[in-house]
């Protein structure tokens, strides 16, 4: 069972930045394509960044121009890095393929409060 580990969230103030950490030992590199997902609450989770293999990425609106996700295969990591963040932003993130087939992980939550 592929076990995914996110990190890197906490509290930040609007305007500031989180580089958020995905790893998965021995799995992520043999993935074409992994996502970020983060689900605020009382909502849905919704895929905000995804990235294949190749290093082609794709953007929700909502984050286009702020947040850039990249990929170390040889670390078995996929990043989010987050910049200008707004309170609307606030959510637990989590990472997966791009089609949601491996188990979720815990997350990690981010908030943007002032």
């Amino acid at each position: 069972q592929v076990r995914l580990v996110e990190s890197g969230g906490g509290l930040v103030q609007p305007g500031g930045s989180l580089r958020l950490s995905c790893t998965a030992p021995g799995s992520i590199a043999s993935i074409n394509a992994m996502g970020w997902y983060r689900q605020a609450p009382g909502k849905e989770r919704e895929l905000v960044a995804d990235i294949t293999s190749g290093g082609t990425t794709n953007y929700a609106d909502s984050v286009q121009g702020r947040f850039t996700i990249s990929r170390d295969n040889a670390k078995d990591t996929v990043y989010l890095q987050m910049n200008r963040l707004k309170p609307e932003d606030t959510a637990v993130y989590y990472c997966n393929t791009k089609w949601r087939t491996l188990n979720w992980g815990q997350g990690t939550q981010v908030t943007v409060s002032s």
